[in-house]
């Protein structure tokens, strides 16, 4: 079976970029960001991006145009071992934790846009009147488990159609109609009463609050931008193994990475503005920020529906180019382990999300535990994962495909790239993770560093053996 290929770089880029951009921007990334002290998650969070965020999509890159395989495939041939197609299966039940709560918060969105399309025609914002009963009716329940159903059927229609004519075609015609909207929505957020109050709360740096609560920041903060960024479930290394000519993967991970965090600034260059200018809390926890206190808000403002219409649309466009980045994890592992032709594995993988989805629409413990509890921890460990084998299995091999494609100087970064995502980077996940687990709270703050470390030296020791970053 021949393998599909990307049309055009600009596709691939604009593919991956759909993928990162998605409701982790737009719904996770305000709420997150509040809660963790506004602009002092920020900075750690851009900080975060460009020392971890970056090196790590190239990895991942390196690894899917190498072996022109699914996680799975690629990390057992490349490797010659079961045991590392083990750790590839990680990034299918990443994907299934992901996508089962993502597409209910899918359905909630398109309900909302649906919502206000109608409203459009003369009725009233359904949702406006009493947004937070409102919103815990809708998130819960039989009308939940429908538009899930409903957005998972949008994603595998575009999925469906294959890498060019599905994926790319798609994310080609939502990108920038994305960008577009988030654009004017945010000149038109500017012209708001104490717009000034929103943007302080979010870019005003707060020194003093990153020394108090450094490490209470940085785990969510790694979360969030491996949330965003598509990184530890291997849907970079799915969308890599696509690629059909030598391409600068630095350049192309850049690219990406700079898009993905403009689109998350600029979502809360809209969101922020809105609240502080009606006077909302800007601190709301979870969905509530987006589908309680900036719903609600719409019905205050003199074009309040056209408004909602516009910005439900953006995230809507931006929660289906996520989700189908999602769906094709499972299904480029059917066709590529299983030999199923692409329509049988998208049935098989719809079938299973269509299950596994309702029980996150049906209870909201599950859709916690999904949502909350694990998704930020499977990517910290997939993408740990993922590096220690780019290091120390892949080794010099990694290194020459981090330098197909590129020019001179991206080369010459070659070598202190892999130290970084051999030893570096895996051991900064480590501690993260640790500390996402309370370790540091239990023991302190210097013992979780040094299970880190020995966490980091039994990796050494144990591939050893292979190609060696150092």
């Amino acid at each position: 079976m021949t393998r599909e290929t990307w049309a055009t770089r600009v596709g691939f880029i604009l593919a991956a970029v759909g993928s990162a951009v998605g409701l982790g921007n737009i719904w996770r990334f305000p709420w997150v960001t509040a809660e963790n002290g506004g602009s002092a998650f920020l900075l750690v969070y851009l900080l975060v991006v460009l020392a971890v965020g970056v090196p790590g999509l190239v990895g991942e890159f390196v690894i899917g145009r190498r072996a022109k395989r699914n996680p799975v495939g690629a990390l057992r041939d490349l490797s010659g071992s079961r045991g590392w197609a083990v750790v590839g299966g990680l990034s299918v039940l990443t994907a299934l934790v992901l996508l089962s709560f993502y597409s209910v918060v899918g359905g909630w969105i398109l309900r909302y846009f649906v919502e206000s399309l109608l409203a459009l025609a003369g009725g009233p914002l359904p949702y406006a009147t009493e947004p937070g009963a409102y919103f815990g009716a809708a998130s819960t329940g039989v009308d939940a488990l429908a538009y899930h159903l409903v957005f998972l059927g949008l994603t595998a229609v575009v999925v469906l159609g294959g890498v060019r004519k599905g994926i790319e075609l798609g994310t080609t015609v939502m990108m920038p109609l994305v960008f577009l909207l988030l654009v004017a929505l945010t000149a038109w957020a500017a012209t708001q009463p104490d717009a000034a109050a929103g943007y302080a709360f979010y870019l005003s740096f707060d020194l003093s609050t990153l020394e108090r609560n450094f490490l209470s920041i940085l785990g969510p903060a790694a979360g969030q931008a491996l949330f965003t960024l598509s990184l530890g479930a291997g849907t970079m290394i799915t969308y890599a193994s696509y690629l059909g000519e030598d391409r600068s993967l630095p350049f192309d991970a850049g690219a990406i990475a700079v898009l993905n965090t403009l689109v998350g600034v600029l979502a809360g260059l809209v969101v922020f503005p809105l609240l502080f200018s009606l006077g909302v809390d800007p601190g709301s926890p979870g969905p509530g920020a987006l589908f309680v206190s900036i719903a609600g808000a719409f019905a205050r403002l003199p074009v309040g529906t056209l408004v909602a219409s516009a910005f439900f649309g953006v995230v809507a466009l931006a929660a289906l180019s996520s989700s189908i980045s999602m769906l094709e994890i499972p299904v480029s592992f059917l066709v590529d382990e299983f030999g199923l032709d692409r329509r049988r594995a998208v049935a098989v993988a719809l079938a299973v999300f269509a299950v596994t989805g309702a029980a996150n629409a049906l209870d909201s413990a599950v859709f916690q535990l999904f949502a909350v509890t694990l998704v930020d921890r499977l990517l910290t460990a997939g993408l740990a994962a993922f590096l220690l084998f780019v290091g120390w299995v892949l080794g010099k091999d990694a290194l020459e495909e981090f330098r197909r494609g590129a020019g001179d100087f991206a080369s010459s970064l070659g070598p202190a790239w892999l130290f970084a995502v051999g030893v570096v980077l895996p051991l900064f996940l480590v501690f993260t993770l640790l500390t996402s687990l309370g370790l540091d709270t239990h023991v302190g703050f210097w013992p979780t560093v040094a299970a880190a470390v020995a966490v980091g030296l039994a990796a050494f020791f144990g591939l050893r053996s292979s190609n060696s970053v150092v």
